[in-house]
């Protein structure tokens, strides 16, 4: 947990420039990184793709950053030990699987996603949990 009241992610920098594979001269070192080209000066990803990958991730450390100056260092500590143990929660494998616990945790209660809605197909093939937990535990 990185203490950072960040409301976004951060901006991801160039991965080559002109900068980072000049030599003294102030010029391309071509022999020591290669031929310059465009292709490996522009980005190939957007920045945008960047943000919203690291978007939950980013809110989460400001929650918790928040929780940590409004109560204390032992808020966020047992946010995380909540989470912790409502993730390692053992289910039947045949039987979908649904964590409330840790979505409840994550504050995932309050809104409807994809995966909500669209859970999987209706009909499947007949639930042996006999067999299943047989097969789990190696019996």
């Amino acid at each position: 947990m990185d203490p950072s009241l960040r409301i976004v992610p951060a901006s991801v920098p160039k991965t080559a420039s002109v900068v980072e594979t000049s030599n003294s001269l102030g010029l391309h070192d071509t022999l020591q990184y290669g031929p310059r080209t465009i292709a490996t000066e522009m980005k190939t990803e957007g920045s945008l793709k960047d943000r919203l990958y690291n978007w939950e991730e980013t809110q989460d450390n400001l929650k918790l950053t928040m929780m940590r100056n409004t109560y204390g260092l032992h808020a966020p500590m047992r946010l995380l030990m909540e989470r912790r143990i409502a993730s390692a929660n053992p289910h039947m494998t045949l039987l979908p699987q649904t964590n409330l616990q840790l979505d409840i945790l994550m504050g995932r209660d309050e809104s409807v996603e994809a995966a909500d809605v669209f859970a999987g197909p209706l009909s499947g093939p007949p639930l042996d949990i006999r067999q299943d937990m047989e097969k789990k535990h190696r019996i």
